[in-house]
């Protein structure tokens, strides 16, 4: 009996012959497909802000979620009380989508295989609080004594461990347990009588606490927001126009999640809204981009060992040297689309339906020096680090603003300007790679998607790119 069959089994009393009764109960009415996904959260967090720790919070949450697919159309409800009348109750609601003679329920479950990306004895939220007290109040510390512009810090560690079980009506049993742990630090610097501006910086993934004692530590995070704080204050106004930009390695790999990985999605696809849809095959950026989502590198934010749907995530290779080769496929859209499934399945928590989402999307590596990029371009813009940005999945075009970029002026990386804006297609903007560095960075850990109302836990990674054409948006003449 693995860890969370038994945790189930102890705290919950639950059986497989319990479970096989509720997918019996959800697919009563029809229905070609039924699964139960149970979860237990246990969440804590510790934020210090004005030099003092003002926030120190714990909590659980569970429950289940009841699915039933007919066709097309998908049944959910969920309870947050596990008693077997509450669970039964949900099952039925769920399958009154369903029209028909009742399914039949494979007898037996097989347990799903999975990975193993993420062992550990302890997870972080089952150690010492005075452990994780003291990483925030060092990261403060270490912000404030970087330069003494910094007037306010902002420190927080979060962490989780999740307890999952989905059960499927073709018999698959899925187990796991989920750690998550993560810092941030926000700093404010000011010079003079001038705006304060804005420096942050924050990793983790699913690791122990040892992660921030010895590897990412809480100086680390807070000297890189601080850093990036101390550029903001001798940084000029943002050129606007068209003009090569270059993309460092690493978080802006996040405007790849957003122009091209919300548009490989299968569901945008299968209803035919996506930029991308009924591409593959197509060439749909430059030959040298190829871009992978991939749930199985060990410990990182984005990776799980099975999706939300119970299948074992996967290495799937979405663009292929320029050539579109494949979606994120969840059940339902896998189902619909005659094809497998690449473990895209996720969702927020039992509240929530699955859906076709990323994990780590990045584009591989390539044989570029990452100084020769910056030398081809006699005027353009550096791009080092992103807030964020919004994406039109039907159109592919997308607005993302730099929170730290630079001219590059004469093959040289100068001045660092703020206020930058980039603005342009999604698969237009890959059309224009033209050089692609042998640098590639994943992000420390800080991702987090949103999707019709969900957040999930991903990763972004980029290597040094130049795109020759693209429309900045700032504020100098």
């Amino acid at each position: 009996m693995s860890f969370n069959q038994s945790f189930f089994a102890a705290r919950f009393g639950i059986t497989e012959h319990d479970l096989e009764s509720y997918l019996s109960e959800a697919l009563s009415a029809g229905g070609d497909y039924a699964d139960l996904y149970f979860e237990y959260l246990a969440t804590s967090s510790i934020g210090v802000d004005e030099e003092i720790v003002k926030s120190a919070t714990e909590g659980v949450t569970m429950g289940v979620g009841v699915r039933v697919l007919a066709g097309e159309r998908t049944g959910y409800a969920y309870s947050d009380d596990l008693s077997p009348g509450k669970i039964r109750k949900a099952a039925r609601v769920a399958a009154l989508i369903a029209k028909g003679p009742a399914s039949v329920v494979k007898s037996g479950f097989e347990q799903s295989q999975q990975h193993n990306l993420y062992p550990m004895l302890h997870a972080p939220n089952e150690m010492g609080l005075a452990e994780r007290v003291d990483l925030v109040k060092r990261a403060d510390l270490a912000a404030r004594a970087y330069d003494p512009r910094v007037f306010q810090v902002q420190a927080t560690y979060a962490d989780s461990l999740r307890n999952v079980l989905v059960a499927t009506s073709d018999g698959r049993l899925s187990f796991d347990r989920q750690p998550m742990a993560r810092m941030s630090v926000m700093v404010l610097a000011r010079q003079g009588e001038g705006s304060p501006q804005h420096g942050y910086s924050g990793g983790g993934g699913r690791v122990t606490l040892d992660f921030f004692l010895n590897q990412k530590t809480p100086e680390h995070f807070a000297r890189e927001a601080a850093r990036q704080a101390m550029v903001q204050l001798d940084a000029g106004d943002a050129p606007a126009g068209e003009m090569p930009v270059v993309l460092g390695p690493g978080w802006p790999g996040i405007l790849l999640h957003e122009a091209v990985g919300h548009g490989l999605e299968a569901d945008f696809n299968r209803k035919g809204t996506s930029a991308f849809s009924g591409r593959i095959g197509q060439e749909v950026a430059s030959p040298l981009c190829t871009v992978i989502d991939d749930g199985t590198i060990g410990s990182r934010r984005g990776s799980l060992n099975v999706d939300d749907e119970g299948m074992p995530t996967q290495k799937n290779i979405l663009i292929e040297n320029g050539v579109l080769r494949g979606y994120l496929q969840d059940k339902l859209s896998s189902r619909l689309m005659k094809t497998a499934s690449s473990g895209s399945g996720r969702r927020e928590s039992y509240q929530h339906i699955p859906m076709p989402r990323m994990t780590n999307t990045y584009m591989l590596a390539g044989d570029s020096d990452p100084a020769d990029i910056v030398r081809s371009v006699s005027k353009g813009l550096y791009c080092a680090t992103f807030s964020g940005g919004q994406v039109d999945i039907t159109s592919g075009n997308f607005v993302f603003s730099a929170t730290e970029s630079y001219l590059i002026e004469d093959g040289k990386i100068t001045r660092p300007v703020r206020g930058a804006s980039l603005i342009g297609n999604g698969p237009e903007a890959l059309k224009y790679v033209s050089m692609v560095g042998h640098d590639l960075k994943l992000d420390e850990g800080i991702g987090t998607c949103g999707k019709e109302g969900q957040s999930v836990p991903v990763g972004v990674g980029i290597p040094t790119v130049k795109i020759d054409r693209m429309t900045v948006g700032g504020t100098a003449a």
